[in-house]
C-alpha cells in the first residue's frame, strides 16, 4: 500500500496566503472603518465574506493557471481544498449579514462587479500584479465599508463618503507604490506621474470636504500621504517590504481620519 504523503508546510502557506502583501491592507482597512462607523453584525459577516474573497483569490487563481496548463500537481488538489474552505465560509459571512442586515446593503457590492470581473479576468491570465486589475481591485475592496455602513443603518451619504475617502487613498498608494517597487529594482522611472496621482487625490479630497461630501479631517491623512512621497523620492530606493507596510500604516491613519471624522462631523 502507497502511504500518504502529507503536504509540507511550505506548500499549504504557498496555497493558502496570497503574496502580494498589500493585498491585506487593502482588504482589512474597509472592514476595519466600516466597524468602526457602524458596528453591527451583519458587518461582522460582511467582514468574513470580504476576507475569504481576498484569500480565496490565491488558490483560485492557482487552479486556474494548473487547468490552463492542462496538470494536476499536489498543490492543485490543495488549492481546491482551500478554495472550497474559503468559499464556504464566505457563504457563512453573507448569511450572517443578510439575516443581521438592518437596510439593504446590496446596491455598492453590485456596482463593483465589474471591477472584480476585471481582476478575476486578470488573475485568470496570471497578469495580476499590472496595474489595472490592482487599481480595480482596490476600489471594489473599499465598496465593502459603505456596505457594512449601510447594514448598521448609517444613511447613504455617510456610507459612501467612506468609499470616497477609501478609493483615493488606494489609487494615491498604489500608483506610489509600484514606483517605489520600480525604484527599487534599478528601474529608471519617472517620478512625476506619482506625485501628479497624489496631488489630484488631495484636492479630491479637499473638494469633496468643502462640499461637505467626505469628512475635511481626511485630509489630514492625505497630506501626510502627499507629503511622505515628496520626501520618500528624495531618498534612496526602499525594499518592497518597507514600503509595502508603509502603506498599511498610511491606510491605519486614513481609517482613523475618516472615523473622526464622520464623528465629530469635520
Amino acid at each position: 500500500m502507497q502511504a500518504t504523503v502529507m503536504p509540507s508546510r511550505n506548500l499549504i502557506k504557498s496555497v493558502a496566503l496570497p503574496t502580494e502583501h498589500g493585498g491585506w491592507g487593502f482588504t482589512l482597512e474597509p472592514v476595519l472603518l466600516g466597524l468602526l462607523v457602524a458596528p453591527n453584525a451583519a458587518g461582522w459577516g460582511l467582514g468574513l465574506l470580504a476576507l475569504m474573497g481576498f484569500l480565496g483569490r490565491h488558490p483560485i487563481k492557482l487552479c486556474l493557471a494548473d487547468v490552463r496548463r492542462k496538470k494536476m500537481y499536489p498543490r492543485t488538489r490543495l488549492a481546491l481544498g482551500f478554495a472550497a474552505l474559503y468559499v464556504t465560509l464566505g457563504i457563512l459571512g453573507l448569511w450572517l449579514a443578510l439575516s443581521q442586515a438592518q437596510q439593504n446593503f446590496w446596491l455598492p457590492l453590485l456596482c463593483v462587479t465589474p471591477l472584480m470581473g476585471v481582476q478575476l479576468w486578470f488573475d485568470a491570465q496570471n497578469k495580476s500584479r499590472n496595474l489595472l486589475p490592482e487599481l480595480c481591485g482596490s476600489i471594489a475592496m473599499g465598496a465593502v465599508a459603505t456596505a457594512i455602513a449601510l447594514a448598521g443603518g448609517v444613511n447613504s451619504e455617510v456610507a459612501c463618503a467612506l468609499w470616497i475617502i477609501l478609493g483615493v487613498r488606494s489609487v494615491t498608494s498604489i500608483w506610489f507604490a509600484r514606483t517605489q517597487v520600480m525604484r527599487a529594482r534599478g528601474k529608471t522611472v519617472d517620478l512625476k506621474p506619482s506625485l501628479l496621482v497624489g496631488i489630484l487625490g488631495w484636492f479630491a479630497l479637499a473638494w469633496t470636504g468643502i462640499q461637505q461630501i467626505t469628512p475635511m479631517f481626511a485630509v489630514v491623512a492625505m497630506t501626510a500621504l502627499l507629503g511622505y512621497q515628496v520626501y520618500a523620492f528624495r531618498q534612496p530606493p526602499m525594499a518592497a517590504k518597507v514600503v509595502g507596510w508603509g502603506q498599511m500604516a498610511f491606510g491605519l491613519l486614513f481609517v482613523v481620519c475618516a472615523v473622526v471624522g464622520v464623528r465629530t462631523g469635520v
